[in-house]
């Protein structure tokens, strides 16, 4: 099967700096990726690379095996990939019901749209309610974003990601900073909500993803030293040396 994101021979440089060295993923289309390494490995640039926020220096990003290396954010997003950010990005001093209303806007290409009354787009609102109802923020519509809790904050940010509808989830440490408590809740909800997508998911916290990813891949100084299902990547001798030490590995 033709993945539905591959990436060919990937390379970064900042000037005489490579981050990222030759790397080769593919994801097939329904999975649950998960991509882990050591600080500085090169994860977030990767993401970056992916989703349009910066340029490869060499080879070639393919979504539904069309090339994408290169296009714009936007242009990707409309193209069926979305991505969440390791800073939470939302807007707020706004409801949450206005920022997921945004985001939905956005899909439709209405954000710009200063001739209608935004009350009177009935399908727009009706969007908005069924995404909040999905991320389980229903009853906090109303609530000022910026004054939730941080786990709250982060599924109203997975509800704007999944406002364009994607078939391509990149969502990027989802549960930093949280509590066990928020992981286990954050984390079964990523679950609940990508059902049918594909997702990738960058995280350290080594019980999310072993229990989420299907597949796991080990970024480490800009290459990827291994890919496989959780009990390969457990086994495997380079990636307990290299990342999760021989007392994790054991």
């Amino acid at each position: 099967m033709t993945p539905i994101l591959s990436v060919r021979g990937l390379r970064k440089s900042f000037g005489p700096v490579e981050i990222i060295r030759g790397v080769d993923l593919a994801l097939q289309a329904g999975e649950r990726h998960a991509l882990i390494g050591p600080n500085g490995a090169g994860k977030s640039t990767l993401f970056h690379l992916i989703s349009g926020n910066l340029r490869p220096s060499a080879g070639e990003i393919l979504l539904g095996g069309q090339a994408i290396g290169g296009w714009s954010p936007e242009r990707i997003n409309r193209s069926g990939l979305s991505r969440s950010f390791q800073i939470t990005n939302i807007f707020p001093r706004l409801s949450v019901f206005e920022n997921v209303r945004i985001a939905v806007m956005r899909r439709h290409r209405l954000q710009y749209n200063f001739w209608r009354r935004i009350e009177r787009m009935g399908s727009i609102r009706e969007e908005t309610e069924r995404l909040l109802e999905r991320v389980r923020l229903q009853q906090q519509a109303n609530a000022i974003a910026g004054e939730m809790t941080y786990s709250a904050q982060r599924s109203l940010e997975l509800a704007m990601t999944l406002a364009s509808d994607p078939q391509v989830v990149l969502l990027d440490e989802p549960m930093a900073g949280m509590s066990s408590e928020e992981t286990q809740y954050t984390a079964e909800l990523i679950r609940e909500v990508t059902a049918g997508r594909t997702l990738l998911l960058v995280e350290h916290d080594m019980d999310v993803v072993f229990s989420l990813g299907e597949r796991i891949s080990v970024l480490v100084y800009g290459q990827v030293i291994a890919t496989g299902t959780p009990d390969e990547i457990r086994r495997h001798e380079g990636v307990r040396e290299a990342y999760l030490g021989e007392e994790h590995g054991a």
